[in-house]
């Protein structure tokens, strides 16, 4: 019975509602921002879990409690200066990210274009940063499962954290599961101080020029001039 009550009244707060000076209400539609990574100690600080660290900044930074388990995951609500948020972990490990976030889009009805999923990116250098309004999965299992769980599409935003390729032959698995190097860890953590900001800018803004600038920034932040 509380439990009914208690997410009934969790589900009402997520749509934000503000009245303008001429009393005319600005409705937000609500975001779910999802970090991916694998729960659990023996994870923490690797370099797939670099969407879960994402999260963490941002509730940190917005005042929001992660504090509540729904659908498998870990859920912090509030919002990003008037726009709703939802943030998530989910608690399933990677490869099965969407059997948590399918649920948690349909309950909150958000849609596609609002679910913003953080994760790790092999292609990109380590400490580099890519916000873009779709994609495929380009082989990340986590992404593979969570588009599987939203009808195959794949109209929803991603924010790739660049970790860079795993050395010589080493095996793949084994380079995700490894924690960075001090000198990878202090780009990573440059590199999630940077996301939070970005974040904010598109939550706030959407898609725009501000978010292009930070992309091409981004692309070059390591190559010397």
């Amino acid at each position: 019975q509380f439990h009914q009550k208690h997410l009934a009244s969790t589900r009402l707060r997520v749509s934000a509602a503000l009245a303008e000076p001429n009393g005319v209400k600005t409705e937000y539609t609500p975001w779910l921002i999802v970090g991916l990574g694998n729960p659990g100690n023996k994870y923490h600080g690797t370099r797939h879990n670099v969407g879960f660290e994402m999260i963490d900044r941002v509730s940190e930074a917005q005042g929001i409690l992660m504090n509540t388990i729904q659908s498998k995951a870990l859920v912090g609500i509030g919002s990003i200066g008037e726009v709703p948020v939802l943030l998530a972990k989910p608690q399933t490990y990677m490869n099965f990210s969407g059997e948590s976030i399918g649920p948690l889009a349909a309950y909150y009805q958000v849609p596609l274009r609002h679910i913003l999923l953080v994760y790790d990116e092999m292609s990109l250098p380590n400490g580099v940063l890519r916000l873009q309004p779709k994609g495929g999965h380009g082989h990340h299992n986590g992404v593979k499962s969570v588009m599987e769980h939203l009808d195959g599409r794949r109209e929803f935003p991603r924010f790739c954290i660049g970790i860079g390729n795993p050395p010589g032959t080493m095996d793949i698995r084994a380079f995700l599961l490894q924690k960075f190097s001090p000198l990878e860890r202090k780009q990573v953590d440059a590199a999630l101080e940077q996301g939070g900001e970005a974040m904010r800018t598109l939550v706030l803004e959407g898609f725009n020029s501000r978010i292009n600038r930070f992309n091409l920034g981004q692309k070059y932040k390591y190559h010397k001039v």
